[in-house]
């Protein structure tokens, strides 16, 4: 007993499959039922690179030109997309991976194929034909349809794998068997080799491996031993292992140019339910989410998703695309769609028995997002202060629970300013004895430069100044042109009930006005 266990996952027809994964109205086992020639090149010489096995059965063959292929009623054409298959390829050697760490990459011509070192999974995924079929069904739920063979020998596996359909486990011993009725094109030889034994009469594997070894290898030279070993299923081969790349990305390329929303919100929804699977199959859900989309005459148009919370809801981020989209919808038809995805860490919040349920991020996000549709993105969000001397000026940020600040160390001094909105205008006893009321009919002030508030009033209550600091003058901004004629004064009051307000007072020396403007914590 060798030890060794390889199970290797083949998808044939790859270009077509990479193009219609994501089709919504189409499963992976349509591409079977249907037939279909993948197009390479430039128009007018474009000639077919991939095709399955119903467009074979019509007629069609690898190299014939789009008029060819145009002549066969009833195929369906499409245009090869390099981008499409390099994402595709990424997602099915990610599948691969959740059954096995060590993947070898095993591509041939248009197919796409991985041998996976299984041996001693079964404590994980059972015996070898239970996780063939798990491999198989996570294949096929991310949109491809794959043939898997297991077998103790590389070589044996890969080979198996491209000449069935289905499920194929090779007992250890019975690899001859297994291969023997397989086309001597399995061992991908050169023309003249297999032209040669075309004369010979030999037509598969079972009938080459029955050949002396040593007159094959005196007739063919040294190359024929490794032939040999393959047809036997005894060949040796040295495992190179890749590290396959977690990269949440969805490409897909339209046959024509998509100028309804609703038509790309639809081919959307299926792209947006394979990056769920694919985040969720890792313990993991969707943090944001970048749209790009390339438009007719080059331009490439992109947007960004950032949910409040990371999140697997798939008709919640359907409905913040839609929300983008509708709000900042793309200036010309799209010809190709590419969503990209940043995991991360699902939280969870412990409530307390009496706690009140609070409503879910994804109102809020949903929220959020229609009020910028209605009111424009610079007027929604979080208010954050700016770096200024302008009184009052602020901006709006992006508003999000995940980016939310501590509070501060209990014990830790600090100040909190509270701006009353609109201030309140108040009256304002000055010492000495020379007094400004608010308001004064325009009329100047009399007191002296030296004057300090000692009291004053509001609507409701009167204050007594304690302590008073100030006058600080100012226009604004420091760089500005403007006079300076703002006072500012910071004052210590207490209230009747002997209370005490620091607060921040503020006098226009344009019209004597007075008011309260602020209140310190």
């Amino acid at each position: 007993m060798s030890g060794a266990l390889y199970a290797c996952a083949y998808a044939a027809e790859f270009p077509a499959q990479a193009l219609l994964r994501l089709q919504p109205n189409l499963h992976p086992t349509d591409l079977a039922a249907e037939p279909a020639a993948v197009l390479e090149g430039r128009a007018p010489e474009e000639t077919v690179c991939a095709l399955n096995r119903q467009a074979r059965l019509r007629g069609a063959m690898l190299g014939m030109t789009r008029v060819e292929a145009e002549s066969i009623g009833g195929l369906r054409l499409l245009a090869r997309s390099a981008e499409g298959e390099a994402a595709a390829r990424a997602v099915f050697l990610e599948c691969a991976a959740q059954f096995s760490p060590r993947i070898e990459e095993a591509s041939e011509g248009t197919a796409c194929a991985c041998v996976l070192d299984i041996a001693g999974t079964e404590r994980l995924f059972g015996p070898p034909e239970q996780l063939a079929g798990r491999l198989r069904a996570a294949l096929a739920a991310a949109g491809f349809r794959a043939s898997i063979a297991v077998s103790a020998n590389y070589d044996a596996a890969r080979m198996k794998a491209a000449a069935n359909r289905g499920i194929a486990v090779i007992a250890e011993g019975a690899e001859a068997s297994a291969l023997e009725k397989l086309p001597i094109a399995a061992l991908g030889l050169a023309d003249e080799h297999a032209e040669t034994f075309a004369l010979w009469g030999i037509g598969t594997l079972g009938e080459l491996a029955r050949l002396p070894e040593a007159q094959l290898v005196t007739r063919c030279g040294a190359e024929a031993r490794r032939w040999h070993a393959l047809a036997r299923g005894a060949a040796e081969h040295a495992f190179q292992p890749i590290e396959p790349v977690f990269s949440l990305a969805e490409f897909c390329a339209f046959e024509t140019p998509v100028e309804q929303i609703d038509s790309l919100l639809f081919v959307g929804a299926r792209m947006i339910d394979c990056l769920a699977a694919r985040a969720s199959s890792r313990a993991l859900m969707l943090a944001s989410m970048d749209v790009e989309m390339k438009l007719e005459g080059g331009e490439v148009y992109r947007r960004a998703i950032r949910p409040a919370l990371p999140t697997a809801d798939r008709k919640f981020l359907l409905k913040l695309l839609q929300l983008e989209i509708g709000a900042h919808p793309p200036q010309a038809a799209v010809v190709a769609l590419t969503l990209t995805a940043e995991a991360g860490q699902s939280r969870k919040v412990q409530l307390g028995l009496f706690t009140p349920q609070m409503p879910e991020p994804s109102r809020l996000d949903v929220t959020l997002a229609r009020l910028k549709a209605l009111v424009g993105e610079d007027r929604v969000g979080a208010p954050a202060l700016e770096d200024t001397h302008q009184a009052g000026s602020f901006r709006m940020d992006e508003f999000s629970l995940a980016g939310a600040k501590s509070a501060p160390a209990a014990g830790r001094p600090r100040m909190a300013l509270r701006r009353v909105r609109p201030p309140t205008p108040v009256r304002v006893t000055l010492s000495p004895a020379l007094s400004a009321f608010f308001p004064r009919n325009g009329a100047k002030s009399r007191e002296r430069p030296d004057a300090k508030p000692i009291a004053f009033r509001d609507a409701e209550n009167r204050f007594e100044v304690v302590a008073a600091y100030g006058p600080w003058r100012s226009s604004g901004c420091w760089w500005s042109a403007g006079a300076w004629d703002t006072e500012e004064w910071d004052v210590l009051a207490t209230k009747a009930d002997g209370a005490s307000v620091a607060c921040l007072l503020i006098c226009d020396r344009t019209c004597n006005a007075w008011r309260l403007e602020a209140f310190y914590d």
